[in-house]
């Protein structure tokens, strides 16, 4: 068995792993590269092998970062099955069609004002490329065996972090290799902590927060404490947000601290569709998430959707205190930005801006205080209050992911770390090294190991 690490190496997004055994090649996640223009060049790179070489492909979980890429192979001729667990099937349903539409309408945008460097500016992929990729999915229920390939099989177990997210096992010829794709954390108020692996001949490791640990400031204080200090001064709260996990969070919170009169009586607005469609998959599937049905129906009812363009435009208009959470979480793209635009020059405002920002995006600028945002070809002056906020995360933070590596009974031949950039990596590399005595490397972009059975890599 031969792994090409093909995204995710180096940096927290892109995440791709090729696997090759017996002339057969499968993809663990397919995502895009997002943040620095020179790793989103890398998604309209030439694909490592033909496409008609690849035989699957599987995804830990639905993040664009994880799945985004599966329209592109799609579209240029890949034809057999996409495994995923039931959840992340619905999940990758929504984003794919949202990433698609939003694309084009992005490039579209982009042909009519003139701001971009390509003539015309064209879309990585259509909604109809997505549609198509819809068509493979295939749902394989957590903690079952299923052959993928011959002399192959993998079994997916829960990984907290978000809706249907995965640990991915294989096995083959009687090794076994383990991807832990995104790791929750254990006291995540929404997901359920993730499942402990035993062993594993290889083990791919997430980094993401490999280099710090969470705060530990309650998540509602912190968002009582600014949405009250903006609506005292009769500001408005942006809040760019993932529209998967992240946006379902906010309005738990939001909801408890409603119920608890913590915060005023101001409107709620959840301004994404994809987010709205989202919510709606916690009620259908509640028996993989914490929260209890008064709780569900809570959450799913604390904000007001909107759906259409128009009253997206309106809430630029809004005078009065208001919460609004939009996507994109890093600010990359969709209805956040049109926001940003009208809202960040006014001193009253606030963006709140939770979780990890990726280098190179506009929110990673904004954290590290930019004066200045380029949207639509302008600077976007940055005079509202910015109050990062890193309670939010889905992510383990680096006590959390030492905790769920010792839950292995004996130590993998080798471990790679990848999903995080370099400081990070490296942090969480020593930490393996010194604390668990592990054979442990951070591999490269396109490197290519050879897995040999009872052979230290």
């Amino acid at each position: 068995m031969r792994i090409t690490f093909l995204g995710a190496a180096g940096t927290v997004t892109g995440s791709k792993y090729l696997l090759e055994h017996r002339n057969q090649h499968v993809l663990i996640d397919c995502g895009l590269f997002q943040g620095y223009k020179q790793l989103r060049l890398h998604n309209r790179d030439p694909f490592q092998l033909p496409v008609n070489d690849l035989d699957a492909i599987v995804l830990t979980h639905a993040h664009l970062d994880h799945s985004g890429y599966l329209p592109v192979l799609v579209r240029n001729g890949y034809r057999g099955p996409v495994y995923a667990t039931p959840a992340t099937c619905e999940l990758v349903k929504i984003l794919l069609l949202d990433s698609g539409r939003l694309q084009e309408e992005e490039a579209e945008f982009a042909n009519r004002h003139g701001f971009s460097k390509h003539s015309p500016a064209l879309a990585l992929y259509t909604e109809q490329d997505a549609e198509h990729a819809l068509k493979l999915l295939r749902p394989v229920e957590l903690n079952h065996s299923v052959q993928i390939v011959p002399d192959m099989t993998i079994e997916l177990r829960g990984a907290g972090h978000i809706l249907g997210a995965a640990t991915v096992e294989v096995i083959a010829d009687g090794q076994t290799l383990v991807f832990s794709g995104d790791l929750g954390r254990p006291d995540d108020p929404l997901m359920f902590a993730a499942q402990t692996v035993e062993q594993a001949d290889y083990l791919l490791v997430e980094s993401t927060y490999g280099d710090r640990r969470h705060p530990d400031e309650s998540p509602q204080q912190q968002l009582a404490e600014v949405i009250n200090r903006t609506a005292l001064r009769r500001g408005i709260t942006l809040v760019p947000s993932f529209a998967v996990g992240r946006a379902q969070l906010l309005m738990y919170h939001l909801y408890q601290l409603k119920r608890q009169r913590a915060i005023p009586d101001i409107p709620i607005y959840l301004n994404s569709p994809m987010a709205t469609d989202v919510t709606g998959l916690y009620q259908r599937f509640r028996s993989e998430h914490r929260l209890s049905l008064e709780d569900c129906e809570g959450m799913c009812h604390v904000a007001q959707f909107v759906r259409t363009v128009e009253d997206s435009r309106a809430l630029d208009q809004q005078r009065t205190p208001a919460v609004i959470i939009a996507a994109s979480g890093m600010a990359t793209g969709g209805r956040v930005v049109h926001h940003l635009k009208a809202l960040a020059p006014n001193p009253l405002n606030t963006l709140l801006m939770p979780g990890f920002q990726a280098g190179g995006t506009r929110g990673a600028q904004i954290v590290a205080g930019s004066r200045t945002v380029r949207i639509h070809g302008k600077e976007v002056p940055i005079n509202a209050e910015v109050v990062p906020m890193q309670t939010l995360s889905a992510h383990a933070d680096a006590d959390e992911i030492m905790q769920w590596l010792r839950g292995f009974k004996r130590p993998p031949k080798h471990t790679f770390v990848v999903h995080g950039e370099p400081n990070a990596s490296d942090a969480l590399r020593r930490r393996i090294s010194l604390e668990l005595g592990w054979s442990v490397s951070v591999p490269e972009y396109r490197d290519s190991v050879d897995l040999t059975p009872g052979v230290e890599s």
